[in-house]
């Protein structure tokens, strides 16, 4: 049984903060060697369960102030988002599959979920569309590795349901989400808290080994 540290990572891909959080994310598991479960999720379905609000049906005050904090956001992190863009959250049932398809080949899952947001988000691109995907598993040279016909299987939409399943039983409610031990932590902006819960937890790990190993040596 694999018992390595790990964060479960819930996010829907026509999540623009997801995307603003992606490489942050990615960084702090390498630094601190925990592992990332990528868990696409239908967000809308998680919103219906949990009192969240689709952007569009939003009160405009709201739908503003999203613009005014991700501007301040995308400056602060160098980052180009249009926060209105020509294809603005489509279905996104078979992005999703792909990347958890991708992600059961063994391949690089980063690259590919970024590469979907920054399609929707910074290009205006539409990717409920099969072509759009099937271009960026081109740029990316994932092209013939099987990923769209294991999307398109049984197994695969199972498990896009059962992420979004377990999403709401741990009580995910928005994108991007993070679980770590079972802490729940909520938006790119929470990824500062998540990365001192990790190093606590690897700390408290460490003296433990320590301890162990002092034990032993002890006789």
């Amino acid at each position: 049984m694999n018992d390595r540290p790990h964060i479960d990572y819930y996010f829907w891909l026509n999540s623009d903060w997801a995307y603003l959080g992606a490489d942050r994310l990615d960084a702090l598991a390498r630094r601190a060697g925990v592992e990332i479960r990528h868990k696409p999720v239908n967000l809308p379905e998680v919103y219906a369960r949990t009192g969240g609000v689709l952007l569009g049906q939003r009160a405009p005050e709201r739908q503003r102030y999203r613009i005014v904090e991700l501007d301040r956001w995308c400056r602060k992190l160098g980052i180009f988002v249009n926060p209105m863009p020509k294809y603005m959250c489509p279905d996104a049932g078979l992005a999703s599959r792909i990347v958890i398809a991708a992600d059961k080949l063994g391949l690089p899952v980063l690259e590919l979920y970024k590469a979907i947001l920054r399609a929707e988000w910074c290009e205006d691109l539409d990717i409920s569309s099969e072509e759009t995907l099937q271009t960026i598993l081109y740029r990316l040279g994932l092209a013939g590795t099987g990923v769209v016909e294991l999307a398109r299987a049984r197994e695969t939409e199972k498990l896009y349901q059962g992420y979004t399943e377990d999403a709401i039983s741990v009580g995910v409610f928005g994108s991007p989400s993070y679980v770590f031990e079972g802490e729940l932590f909520w938006g790119q902006d929470r990824l500062e808290m998540l990365q001192e819960a990790v190093l606590a937890r690897r700390s408290t790990h460490d003296d433990i080994a320590v301890e162990e190993s002092d034990g032993v040596s002890q006789g």
